[in-house]
């Protein structure tokens, strides 16, 4: 039987991604004190046919390829790794693809457990304010997800930082005033781009059913995610809380973010979820 293309290059994404991951994962455990760009390369290489299954299933559906759940976690997770490069070649921080190709692949591989079938755009989507809302939600959730990858790398490294034999993961990790900084950085670009989403999202549910607000479970959830991570912003500016508190919150806050893509979806019912 013939494969689909775009089924064989997201079979190809989700296998490069697997062996990254596993690669990162050893990586953390390697006995030496540089770090190798195995697992980098790996990703780059699922990146690029990750990258053309989107393509293909744009050219083949003639609609941005997030109208369900098998798009939408792809998606996600291909959303995730653009940042993850950006922070990567700027910053250097070598073992951030071991904490972040786990969350990657998790996705993809949820991905794959969902229908791939190609669906013709609804008319409630037709909106140029789809495509708009879509990349303000997709890229501020990631940046959350990679806020939780920074925020296990801070507890690991104070965890290494308060015992008395520095481990070699030790001197692999960034110091926890770069961790620190980076995860403040990510919640301040999350935040925001958050906030653009569920402004242009009234705006497009407006236009498609003539109301702003119809307290939607995925409005709801999206509400209450909001919520977190202005708290998380209130506490760090008012309080003081950094560091630890800070990395926790984060990890806390993208649990929330991942109940309400599935949890709200598969579980909850409403007119505001991917099938």
């Amino acid at each position: 039987m013939q494969i689909e293309t775009n089924v064989l290059f997201f079979e190809l994404a989700l296998t490069f991604y697997f062996i990254a991951t596993i690669s990162g994962l050893i990586e953390i455990f390697r006995g030496k004190k540089d770090t190798s760009k195995v697992s980098l390369y790996l990703a780059v290489i699922g990146f690029f046919f990750h990258t053309a299954n989107i393509v293909v299933r744009y050219v083949e559906g003639g609609h941005m390829p997030v109208t369900n759940m098998h798009e939408a976690t792809s998606f996600l997770s291909w959303s995730v790794l653009i940042l993850f490069f950006f922070h990567e070649f700027r910053y250097k921080l070598g073992l951030l693809g071991s904490f972040i190709m786990p969350i990657v692949f998790l996705l993809m591989f949820s991905s794959s457990i969902f229908p791939r079938e190609i669906k013709a755009l609804s008319p409630a989507l037709q909106s140029y304010w789809f495509g708009i809302h879509v990349v303000f939600a997709f890229l501020g959730d990631a940046a959350f997800a990679m806020a939780c990858g920074i925020g296990i790398m801070y507890l690991l490294q104070e965890r290494n930082v308060k015992s008395k034999h520095l481990s070699m993961l030790f001197r692999k990790l960034p110091s926890l005033q770069v961790l620190d900084e980076i995860n403040y950085h990510l919640i301040t670009l999350g935040f925001p781009l958050l906030t653009l989403a569920m402004i242009t999202g009234v705006i497009w549910a407006n236009s498609a059913w003539g109301t702003y607000w119809r307290w939607d479970p995925k409005e709801v959830w999206s509400l209450i995610t909001w919520l977190i991570y202005a708290l998380v912003l209130h506490l760090r500016l008012t309080v003081g809380w950094r560091g630890k508190k800070a990395a926790i919150l984060s990890i806390i806050g993208f649990a929330i973010v991942i109940f309400a893509f599935f949890g709200v979806s598969i579980i909850l019912k409403g007119q505001h979820i991917f099938e």
